[in-house]
Order: C-alpha cells, then structure tokens, then sequence
C-alpha cells in the first residue's frame, strides 16, 4: 500500500530551549513561560472544537546530517473529547481521522484506509491533547520561553518523564494564548512543524465527520490484536516502524500507534 507519505507522517509524530531578552536597563530577563503557559491552558479549556488550515513541514535527519524536507497543506478540526480530522489537499489528497476509539488512514488514489484502535491514551502527551485543552502543560512538562515581550512567545515543552520524543514547541500568541504553530522534535532530531490560519471555533461540527466509512471497493486495512508484551507506540520519527508502502513517517501531534499485530486486509 502506498499510503500518502504526509498523511502518515501526521500519524506518527501524532505533536523548549531558551529563556526571554534582557530588558532594557540592564535588568534581569523576564521569565514569562509560567503566564503565557496558563494562558494556553485557559483558552483550549473553553473550547468544544476547532478547525483551522494548516502548513506542515517535515524535516527528516538521515545519518549523514543531510535533512529531507516535505511539505503539505490542507484543513484540520478538532473537537472534544479527543476527535480530530486531517484533511490533506496538497501535495496529494489524503485524510487521517479518529473519533477517539479508532483512527483512520485513508489514500484515495489507492483506495486502501487504513484502521487502528486507539483509545482514550492516544493523544496523551502531544501538542494536539493541549489544543482540546486535555491534560496539564505544566504538570506534564517543564517549559521555557524565547521572546518574552514580544507579540509572539516560542514555548519549549520538555517531557518530565521518560518519552519517545524530545520536546514540542508551541509558538504562542502571548496576549491571548493561542497556538499559531506547534513542532515535535524527536529523539532523532526529526522535526515536524505545523503552522495554523484562519482558526475557528466553537462550529459544533457532526460527529460523523470523525468518522470514516470506506466507500465500495475500498480496500480496509486492520490492526490485529497486540502482541504479548508487545508495544502499542512508536518513537516520533518513524525510525521504528515502516507503513505499508516502505516509508517512514512522522507527525506534528506526537506519538501514534503502531499496528500491534500486523494488518488484517479485508
């Protein structure tokens, strides 16, 4: 299966460094990361849902140093509790959605989808859980500023427990504390960043839109049960896994399911 190399590099990533400027005078250097966290964590809390376009930009780091870059764009939506739809229209259509319980790749030139169990852990520990305004950011995370004063603060999120990643980044509206850009950075150095416009909130969208239902001759493609022992996750960066297809993937949110047992045609 030749699945859409961004669409599944959405799936697997699927997702901070430095402190503030001095201030004039000679002043310490104001540490603004706590009060724009908050503001983060205030504004995702109020919102049922979300939909905004959206830029990705992947950078594979192959063992030479030499990065492979890939880009693509389309329309994201989320909505509570842990829905989300990536719909992809460039380079190539392709869509990755999930109602929360089941996730879907789907390559419409192949007509192959793809179907996992997820969950309700799936989004744990990715830029997306922050966006449904799901978990704690500073309880999950230590976090630093870059541009305290300015319009726009970078984020630094590093994990406090071990992970399969290294950090995200959330470039941050510091007034209202909305997400313009978030980045997952993994163990590898892949990073993978994804830049948002024209958000919009609150649009009660059908439920059925996190859904997918393949259409006739759509060839489904399932996960078979776990393995003993086996692991349900993959580092970001794909350097564990490869999709069907023979390529590595990536994605912005954060960590994605492996397929535990292997995949079932039907």
């Amino acid at each position: 299966m030749a699945t859409s190399r961004p669409a599944t590099t959405l799936l697997l990533s699927l997702a901070v460094l430095a402190g503030g400027p001095a201030r004039a005078g000679g002043e310490a250097p104001v540490d603004c990361a706590s009060a724009v966290t908050d503001r983060v964590q205030a504004r995702y809390e109020g919102i049922r849902d979300l939909e905004a376009r959206f830029t990705q930009r992947s950078t594979s780091i192959a063992f030479s140093g030499a990065g492979q870059e890939m880009r693509a764009s389309g329309v994201a939506r989320f909505a509570k509790p842990g829905r989300m739809r990536w719909s992809y229209e460039e380079p190539e259509p392709s869509l990755v959605v999930s109602d929360g319980q089941t996730l879907w790749i789907y390559d419409p030139t192949a007509q192959e989808v793809q179907e996992f169990p997820v969950g309700e852990g799936f989004l744990s520990g990715t830029a997306v859980q922050f966006l449904l305004g799901e978990g704690r950011i500073r309880d999950t995370y230590e976090v630093k500023a870059e541009g305290c004063g300015k319009p726009t603060v970078r984020l630094f999120l590093r994990p406090r427990e071990d992970a399969t990643y290294e950090r995200l980044e959330l470039l941050v509206d510091a007034a209202k504390g909305e997400v313009r850009e978030t980045a997952v950075i993994d163990l590898f150095g892949n990073r993978t960043d994804v830049v948002f416009e024209s958000l919009r909130t609150n649009l009660s969208p059908d439920p059925a839109s996190f859904r997918f239902t393949p259409g006739p001759g759509v060839k489904v493609l399932r996960a078979s049960p776990p393995a003993p022992g086996g692991s349900d996750r993959v580092a970001p960066g794909g350097s564990d896994r490869v999709a069907p297809g023979g390529s590595d993937r990536v994605a912005p949110g954060g960590s994605a399911p492996e397929p535990p047992g292997g995949l079932d045609s039907q």
